[in-house]
């Protein structure tokens, strides 16, 4: 059976002796993606610890020795370049794989939902957890659902296959209450018939690791109404720390001179906590006093394709810069900083900045400076609309107005990168990404009882870190160790 071939494809290229359940994982998507049915999709739920990633990046590689056409997407840039490293080849974010731009209109631009022309392709969708089910309001993308539109680019093509990939445990899209890219029902009302296979068995290698411990209880505890705090275990783990705000930054400088500072992160419950935390490690631990400076980190907060195609026109014939757009999440070291200025109503600097996770490459380009120590995630609509606006008056003398608009969008202003601090970010800017220290602050939680809400962020926050987790000012109420048999 063709099935089997797969199946034993894919055994071959995981890296452990498979557990029972994902052995039956295994089978279950080779004969998925084996089947003659159409309009249908696989669902692989994965909690942490249970061997997700190495199972898929297996399918990854026994797909590819079949010579079978595969995409990997993810809902962000970040998490599409995670995916891309584990996995091995290249991952596209869903927007720029299934969208396409229609007349430039500024912020008003509209993307069209693409043509599939792949046959037979299996498409791989990562974080699938992230991917919304309702329609954006004011969204310039296609039917405004990210989940829909999906769906119907993936289904046009010639016995093309879906599967969605993720953990049900953590944040769900903002404003929904479930995942709908992980839910079977959900899926229906998208007109697909959803198979699918849940990994919960934490795996033998994770055994010892109090991240997991700490996650697979957080886990249990999602959906059974629990109403109190839950307790953190750290003690007897050596990848979960208790940091007292009078030792937080003594940890810090130690995890910076460790991993390096792009491999160190706060997560935190809102961008204004956010800020707070990276103004003061800035002013504590770097002693900078400027508003950016030769050496910060930062991380970018918009996707922004401008300043890489216009590196990419200037290289010679061959050359290829090592990533096609500077996604939201990435994380960047300022080499260099000029011509800090004002313009069109917003602050503006000249940088070159440092990507470690594409070979050290420096692109040089236009940074917008407002958002530093923005409380909002990025610019907002009225800032944006704004900015086009005073853009746009450069151009007024054009009166063609084709022409005028394609002036504008090769505007060096307009196209300036947004970017905020990179020490601390929230859980959703952290979402799909993984450093080696993790600092978790979770801020006063008041007399409100424990939710599923922050239960998800919870777990979420823990499951940022490949190395080790800290739990800043964490109350000793939640400390305590779990009762007995509890695991």
């Amino acid at each position: 059976m063709i099935h089997d071939a797969l199946f034993r494809l894919i055994n071959a290229e995981f890296p452990f002796e498979p557990t029972d359940q994902q052995a039956a994982a295994m089978l279950a998507l080779a004969r998925f993606v084996t089947s003659t049915r159409r309009g249908g999709a696989f669902v692989l739920r994965g909690y942490a610890g249970t061997g997700k990633t190495s199972l898929v990046a297996a399918l990854v590689r026994a797909l590819k020795r079949t010579g079978c056409p595969t995409v990997l997407l993810a809902p962000t840039g970040r998490a599409a370049k995670v995916f891309s490293r584990y996995a091995g080849m290249a991952a596209f974010t869903i927007h720029k794989a299934i969208y396409r731009q229609e007349a430039f209109e500024g912020e008003h631009t509209r993307f069209a939902l693409g043509f599939n022309k792949l046959r037979g392709a299996v498409f791989i969708v990562d974080e699938a957890s992230m991917i919304s089910g309702r329609p954006a309001p004011g969204s310039v993308f296609g039917s405004g659902c990210l989940l829909d539109d999906l769906v119907r680019y993936v289904g046009e093509g010639d016995g093309c296959r879906l599967i969605f990939v993720g953990d049900t445990a953590q944040l769900p899209p903002v404003g929904e209450d479930v995942s709908p890219a992980l839910d079977a029902e959900a899926l229906a009302r998208f007109g697909l018939r959803a198979t699918g296979v849940e990994l919960s068995e934490v795996v033998r290698q994770a055994e010892t690791s109090g991240v997991l411990w700490n996650a697979t209880r957080l886990r249990r505890l999602v959906g059974s109404g629990a109403a109190d705090y839950p307790s953190i275990r750290a003690e007897g783990f050596d990848d979960v720390r208790l940091v007292p705000g009078g030792e937080l930054i003594e940890e810090l400088v130690g995890a910076y001179g460790y991993g390096g500072t792009d491999e160190t992160i706060v997560v935190t419950r809102s961008n204004r906590r956010a800020v707070i935390y990276n103004n003061g490690i800035r002013a504590r631990i770097f002693d900078r006093e400027g508003e950016l400076t030769r050496g910060d980190w930062v991380m970018v907060v918009k996707n922004n394709y401008y300043w890489t195609e216009q590196a990419a026109a200037a290289l010679p014939e061959g050359e290829r810069l090592p990533f096609d757009f500077v996604a939201n999440g990435d994380v960047a070291e300022v080499r260099r900083l000029r011509n800090i200025h004002e313009m069109h109503g917003f602050r503006f600097a000249d940088a070159t900045l440092r990507f470690p996770d594409y070979d050290d490459y420096e692109l040089t380009l236009r940074v917008v400076l407002d958002t530093l120590q923005s409380e909002a995630p990025a610019l907002t609509a009225d800032e944006r609309d704004r900015l086009f606006e005073a853009v746009a008056a450069d151009y007024a003398h054009i009166r063609n107005r084709r022409e005028r608009m394609k002036q504008l969008r090769l505007d060096p202003y307009y196209n300036a990168l947004q970017i905020k601090y990179a020490y601390a970010v929230t859980c959703h800017k952290a979402q799909g990404g993984q450093w080696s220290r993790v600092f978790v602050d979770q801020g006063y939680l008041g007399d409100a009882p424990a939710d599923d809400a922050y239960l998800r962020w919870l777990y979420t926050a823990f499951t940022r870190t490949s190395d080790r987790l800290y739990l800043v000012n964490w109350p000793p109420a939640q400390t305590g160790t779990a009762p007995s048999g509890q695991s």
